[in-house]
């Protein structure tokens, strides 16, 4: 199975362009350049050879560019640590697939919270009730693989249903207990390569009190998400009994960023901050009730759902989300012919602006609330 058939992928996925070079010094003459001819010839011979997918797919040029750009890192007098970063990313993020990708039909939450909580913590027990309820709704979790709150979430779910995503560092060796050992078990190497999993393998994330680490993935989500970098996912901001730490924040964000007119109010609608476990499966839950999953074709967004709406419901959309469309309407149709997955579901599809991302989760929030079109 294809990266394009998984329920979850990036939203706006990068093309294989030429890169502009204009502004690097040019490449040595010495040998032959990466580019020449000859030498994509034995490139395409070699991938076919090997893989046994011909040049004429996509999947092979892209492989082919792979490559290319590869070759042309000793030329260009890329140093050994150079070398080795961008050699071991490549390897850790192939291996990482891998795991995933014998899992793409199971929906995951990733969950980010601090290594620092114990077990005795309202926030423990929160995240531990949580995960073990997504489980019940047949999700599975993801974790960054150590204790606090990392452990909380493998323990509600049990190690079969959990996947931990380690991150070498000099105090913290080895994975929690519950995960330890596992298959699903990956260890990286780097920060990006790892928080790149967290979120393309996820379809939401929730959240627990945690110190800067936390608050980095938390805002790195966010920007995504509010960029369009990301495809839309439900994010949820969770804590145990009596604990006031995401009112706190919210009140942070609501005073200095959106005061500071740094982010706009829409923007806090891509979160949602929730005073118990239960309510944070009901909201990820319910924006998957019709909402399938989403992509571009060229600048046209597809929003797949699960089953049509009815036509007045299709005109109130276009009333309410008007500042959306670049031009034309939204309109429910079938699958693009560009696109090769998913076909029996039907779709909403506008030419969009790119701007006001946070306006996509109302969208999302809106299609949910419609019932199934009555002859659909």
């Amino acid at each position: 199975m294809t990266a394009d058939k998984h329920l979850r992928q990036e939203l706006d996925p990068a093309d294989a362009i030429e890169q502009d070079e204009s502004a690097v010094p040019p490449e040595q003459t010495t040998h032959k350049k990466a580019q020449d001819p000859v030498v994509q010839a034995k490139l395409s011979a070699l991938i076919s050879e090997v893989s046994g997918v011909d040049d004429e797919q996509y999947e092979h040029r892209l492989v082919r560019d792979l490559i290319t750009a590869a070759l042309k890192l000793l030329p260009d007098g890329r140093d050994t640590g150079e070398l080795k970063l961008i050699s071991a990313a490549v390897k850790e993020l192939r291996y990482a697939y891998r795991v995933f990708g014998q899992y793409p039909d199971t929906r995951k939450v990733t969950i980010f919270g601090s290594a620092r909580t114990p077990e005795d913590h309202p926030d423990y027990a929160a995240a531990v009730v949580f995960s073990r309820m997504m489980a019940q709704q047949g999700w599975m979790s993801i974790t960054g693989a150590g204790d606090g709150i990392m452990k909380a979430g493998h323990e509600g779910p049990g190690r079969e249903s959990s996947f931990g995503v380690a991150i070498r560092l000099p105090f913290e060796t080895t994975a929690n207990t519950v995960i330890a050992g596992d298959e699903k078990l990956i260890n990286f190497r780097y920060f990006f390569t790892r928080k790149l999993m967290f979120l393309s393998q996820c379809d939401a994330v929730a959240v627990y009190p945690g110190g800067f680490g936390t608050m980095d993935e938390v805002f790195e989500v966010l920007t995504l998400v509010q960029t369009g970098k990301s495809s839309m996912i439900p994010i949820v901001l969770l804590e145990g009994e009596g604990v006031n730490y995401w009112d706190e924040w919210h009140e942070f964000v609501t005073e200095k960023l959106l005061g500071h007119k740094m982010i706009n109010d829409e923007d806090r609608g891509l979160y949602n901050v929730c005073a118990t476990p239960e309510e944070g499966v009901q909201i990820i839950q319910r924006f998957y009730r019709n909402y399938h999953s989403s992509r571009y074709v060229r600048d046209d967004l597809i929003i797949r759902m699960n089953y049509a709406i009815s036509d007045e419901d299709v005109a109130q959309i276009n009333e309410e989300f008007a500042p959306l469309v670049k031009s034309g309407s939204i309109v429910q149709c079938g699958a693009y012919p560009e696109e090769d997955d998913h076909l029996h579901l039907p779709r909403l599809a506008f030419t969009h602006t790119r701007h006001r991302f946070a306006l996509i989760r109302r969208l999302i929030d809106r299609i949910n609330e419609c019932d199934p079109r009555p002859e659909a």
